[in-house]
């Protein structure tokens, strides 16, 4: 146990120093917040406020991720700032979830998404003090260098088949092509990562944009300018350019319900502090959230997540 509080510790004070000396500035952001997160693929976790006041009886949710609330302080003109502490998820417990764990999320102003990249490669070599080599693909790339499939073109029913071929059951019917395209990439695609390599991948489709701008890619498909980071089996981190565009992320937003109300799921109130406050933005800013528990199982090589936390979900 003593080691195990002496890593965490380290690589907490080594990641406060690192955007210390960057005047990068702490942000203490609420972890409970009248609004909660769309994203189907995410379970809130809900509570009641039951003081007095407007917001007497009202739904709270411990936060998923402390974005809404840093972009509405990048929206004051903050400047560059990084959260490093707790978010919550409900549903998620295995070897590699918990569903209390920490995170450092940081948005560089002025930074585009290469920039914030290379940012994130040289963090995690720094604070896992090993000189990692780096491969990086787009999503359009991967898809046909690994099974000689356009994920662009790809209709659902050629993707249900390229996972059926490849001998993949699954328990339920995917409902949407991104559905189709998440378990390709998790069933087919990642377990093929070198491990000892760190893999970036980006150029997603426009559909998985999430909270990222739109471009086109050379081939002319609509994709988010977002990425993903994996190493040692984990994807680390996930970081996107900014969309600062109230109309464009409501519609997103929107989507998102529809979508939950398909899979069952009760639709999420829309954060319309943050919407209110978002075209306020600086125009160009990159933001990221790393997983700091996954980032130590990596940085140890382990492979159970209750190996680098301090309370296990069972125990705590």
């Amino acid at each position: 146990m003593q080691e195990k509080v002496m890593r965490r510790a380290k690589m907490l004070r080594a990641i406060r120093e690192y955007f210390h000396q960057d005047a990068v500035l702490e942000v203490d952001t609420p972890i409970m917040s009248q609004f909660g997160n769309s994203d189907p693929a995410l379970l809130n976790f809900m509570s009641t406020f039951n003081g007095p006041g407007k917001l007497y009886r009202h739904t709270t949710y411990l936060i998923t991720s402390p974005e809404y609330h840093m972009k509405r302080l990048l929206a004051h003109q903050s400047g560059s700032i990084y959260y490093l502490g707790k978010v919550f998820r409900d549903g998620e417990l295995s070897p590699r979830h918990t569903p209390e764990f920490t995170m450092l999320e940081w948005y560089r102003v002025h930074y585009d998404l290469f920039e914030l990249t290379q940012e994130v490669i040289h963090l995690i070599r720094m604070l896992s003090k090993q000189h990692i080599e780096v491969v990086e693909f787009s999503y359009l790339t991967l898809f046909m260098e690994k099974l000689a499939l356009n994920p662009f073109m790809a209709t659902e029913k050629e993707l249900d088949a390229v996972l059926k071929t490849q001998g993949v059951s699954l328990a339920f019917t995917p409902q949407t092509k991104d559905e189709y395209l998440d378990l390709i990439m998790s069933h087919l695609i990642e377990p093929t990562f070198d491990p000892d390599v760190i893999t970036v991948l980006h150029s997603y489709p426009a559909s998985q944009a999430s909270l990222a701008k739109i471009t086109q890619d050379c081939a002319g498909n609509a994709i988010g300018k977002r990425f993903e980071v994996y190493w040692r089996g984990l994807e680390l981190a996930n970081g996107y350019e900014e969309l600062t565009d109230p109309i464009e992320q409501r519609a997103r937003f929107e989507a998102e319900n529809q979508v939950r109300t398909q899979y069952g799921l009760a639709p999420v109130a829309i954060d319309e502090l943050f919407l209110q406050e978002m075209a306020s933005m600086p125009a160009l800013v990159s933001g990221v959230a790393m997983g700091i528990d996954r980032l130590l199982m990596a940085a140890t090589n382990t492979h159970n997540i209750n190996d680098v936390i301090l309370f296990p979900f069972e125990e705590s």
